[in-house]
């Protein structure tokens, strides 16, 4: 590349919702095993027509070392008009070289125009690497605004909204921390540090297709934040466990549930396992944080990090009412005396 700018620019051509990148592999052309390796400056973007009105897109993305033996010198960057993201493989979360990563790019309506680029960072001057990384294997998913599930105060409580998972998937998706969970590939969610999301097919799951798995050490996780009522009685149900990806130590997870927090220990032999927990608490004044943290820092026999699991999180108002239906209950029953 020698410091010469690397640029592709692929327009885009209608296509389903599930298809809304061309040519997301970069097979076409040509026909079998390529992949796009971005240079000292290099950069590729595309631009496609956001389709649906007012909804979310995420990006599934691998990135791949760029040679044998090498160190990472470059970091790469996703961006949207909405969005930055920068990736790189500095830590061994999978058996395989690659990783997956899942990015939120943001919201549009139908019709928007939207140009996403990806770039290489440079964090050393060597105009004659052969070790710049690889991008392969693209997706670009759409989900609409989230509706409330029945009997739960929270949004995406089962993490099954989220960034799709490719067909090579079999190591998950990284999600790297999201500032807020406007700008989560986990949809509601903050990210703090960095955690796996994983499917059912290759990872124990205790519900449903997806869950999250903890893998960047102390005090790393996912919190989502709620407006209760003050001093009102709330519960949060959930499940912890392993995986089976052979983390087979004590997993440590600090729960933080309004102003109470507890510390819960996971002990297994690195096999499939999952234990339901409830949290009760009353409500503190302003935002409560829901939170799961890792209290431990965990790696395989093999090296890799890994960490506890987190799914099926509830939050509920004592005696199973919301707080604004014990207020509608109290208004009605104010009226009917005065009607009688």
């Amino acid at each position: 590349m020698h410091g010469e700018m690397f640029f592709l620019q692929l327009l885009f051509i209608g296509l389903t919702s599930a298809d809304l990148l061309q040519n997301p592999d970069f097979e076409s052309p040509p026909d079998n095993g390529h992949a796009i390796q971005l240079g000292q400056d290099g950069k590729i973007n595309q631009t496609f027509i956001a389709t649906g009105d007012n909804m979310n897109y995420l990006l599934t993305f691998t990135l791949v070392p760029g040679g044998q033996n090498c160190s990472a010198n470059a970091d790469v960057v996703v961006s949207a008009p909405d969005s930055r993201g920068v990736f790189s493989l500095k830590q061994h979360y999978g058996k395989e070289s690659w990783e997956s990563y899942g990015h939120y790019l943001g919201r549009w309506d139908r019709g928007e125009p939207i140009n996403l680029v990806i770039e290489s960072l440079t964090t050393e001057s060597d105009a004659n690497s052969t070790c710049w990384p690889m991008i392969d294997m693209l997706f670009l998913k759409t989900d609409p605004a989230l509706a409330q599930a029945d009997g739960n105060l929270l949004l995406n409580g089962g993490f099954e909204v989220g960034p799709d998972f490719l067909s090579n998937s079999t190591e998950g998706i990284l999600l790297e921390s999201a500032p807020s969970p406007v700008q989560s590939a986990l949809l509601q969610w903050t990210v703090i540090g960095t955690v796996k999301y994983i499917d059912s097919k290759h990872f124990f799951v205790p519900e449903g297709n997806a869950a999250i798995e903890i893998v960047s050490g102390v005090s790393t996780g996912i919190q989502i934040d709620v407006m209760l009522t003050e001093g009102s009685s709330y519960y949060v149900n959930f499940t912890a466990g392993h995986a089976g990806d052979g983390c087979d130590r004590k997993l440590m997870v600090r729960v933080q549930a309004g102003p109470v927090v507890r510390n819960i220990t996971l002990e297994s032999s690195g096999t499939r396992s999952a234990v339901k927990y409830s949290v009760p608490f009353k409500a503190g004044s302003g935002p409560n944080p829901i939170s799961f943290l890792s209290g431990s820092t965990n790696q395989t026999k093999d090296g890799v990090f890994c960490g506890p699991i987190i799914d099926e999180v509830v939050l509920r108002a004592s005696h199973g009412l919301k707080p604004q239906l014990k207020l509608e209950i109290l208004i009605y029953v104010l009226v009917l005396a005065v009607v009688l």
